[in-house]
C-alpha cells in the first residue's frame, strides 16, 4: 500500500462534479431565500476559494503527504503499530480524523485568535455550496500544524489521507448547500452524516446556535459531546453573525482584511442588541422542518 493514494485529478473531478450537482439543486430546489445577489456572493465565495487553494497547495499538501509517507515507510502512529488489515486501517483513519476534525472546529469557535480567522466563514449573509469553500487563507495556514498532528498521531498513510480529503469536501460541500430535502429523508441521513439542514443552525446568528453541530461528516460526535440541535425551525433562522449585516462590510478585501483589523463584539447587533431564541419544547435531536 505504500505510497498510494487517491490520484488528485480523480479527486478534483469527483469534488467538481460533486459541486456543480449541488448548484443545479440549489436552482431547482432552494431551501432558504437569498439575502444577497448569489452570483455576487458566489463570486466572492470563490474568489476567497482560489486564494485559499493556492495557499493549501503551497503549504498544507506537500507537508501531509510527505508526512503520510514517512508514517507509512517507517510504521508511526497508533493505527501502524497495530495489527490490522488495510482496508479496516484506512476507515479507522478516516474516522479518526473525522473526530480530531470536530475538535479543530470547537477551537476555531472556542480560541479568540482562531475566531479571528474563522468569523470570515461565518460572517456570510447566505448559506450555500460556495460557502463550503470561503474559508480566510489564514485559518487554513493556521490549520497545518494540527493537520501534522493528526498524521503524525493517529498513523495517516497517503491512501488514508487522500481518501479522508476526498471524503471531507464532498461532505462540506453538501452540508453547507441550500439544497431542500424531503425532512424525512434528511431526519434518517442525520443519524449517520451532517446535513443542510442540521449545518444551517450552525451558521445561525445567534450564538447559542452556533455553538452547536461542530461536526464536519459524521454526526456521531455531536451526539456523544452533546453539541447536537436540531430543533430549530429553520425559517427562523438568520445567516451569518450579528455584527456584519451589511453586504458591504463583508466585500472581498474586507473580509480578506477582517482578521487584523480591529475585532468587533461580533455577537452585537448594529444597534447594540443580541440575537437570542427562546428555548424549544421540542427535544433537541428532533430535526424541524
Amino acid at each position: 500500500m505504500s505510497g498510494r493514494r487517491i490520484p488528485t485529478w480523480l479527486s478534483g473531478a469527483l469534488v467538481a462534479g460533486a459541486f456543480i450537482a449541488l448548484l443545479v439543486l440549489e436552482r431547482c430546489r432552494p431551501l432558504r431565500g437569498e439575502v444577497e445577489s448569489k452570483l455576487t456572493r458566489g463570486a466572492r465565495n470563490l474568489a476567497v476559494a482560489g486564494i485559499g487553494a493556492v495557499v493549501l497547495q503551497l503549504t498544507e499538501s506537500p507537508v501531509a503527504f510527505s508526512l503520510a509517507a514517512l508514517v507509512e515507510q517507517h510504521n508511526l502512529g497508533l493505527l501502524k503499530r497495530l495489527p490490522l488489515p488495510a482496508w479496516l486501517e484506512v476507515a479507522l483513519a478516516v474516522i479518526l480524523l473525522d473526530y480530531t476534525l470536530y475538535w479543530w472546529h470547537v477551537l476555531t469557535h472556542k480560541v479568540p485568535f482562531l475566531w479571528r480567522f474563522h468569523v470570515a466563514h461565518h460572517a456570510d449573509l447566505g448559506l450555500d455550496t460556495t460557502t463550503a469553500l470561503r474559508f480566510h487563507f489564514g485559518e487554513l495556514v493556521i490549520s497545518v500544524p494540527w493537520r501534522v498532528g493528526q498524521i503524525l498521531l493517529i498513523g495517516v498513510s497517503p491512501l488514508a489521507f487522500s481518501v479522508w480529503q476526498t471524503l471531507v469536501l464532498h461532505s462540506i460541500l453538501f452540508h453547507h448547500s441550500n439544497v431542500r430535502l424531503p425532512v424525512g429523508t434528511e431526519r434518517w441521513l442525520n443519524r449517520l452524516i451532517v446535513t443542510p439542514r442540521m449545518h444551517g443552525i450552525h451558521h445561525s446568528f445567534v450564538r447559542e446556535e452556533t455553538n452547536s453541530n461542530w461536526s464536519s461528516g459524521l454526526t456521531v460526535w455531536d451526539w456523544l459531546h452533546g453539541t447536537l440541535r436540531l430543533n430549530v425551525p429553520q425559517d427562523e433562522i438568520t445567516i451569518g453573525v450579528p455584527a456584519y449585516r451589511d453586504p458591504g462590510e463583508i466585500g472581498l478585501t474586507k473580509m480578506l482584511k477582517m482578521p487584523f483589523g480591529e475585532e468587533r463584539p461580533v455577537w452585537q447587533l448594529p444597534n447594540g442588541g443580541t440575537p437570542v431564541r427562546a428555548a424549544s419544547p421540542v427535544a433537541a435531536h428532533h430535526l424541524l422542518p
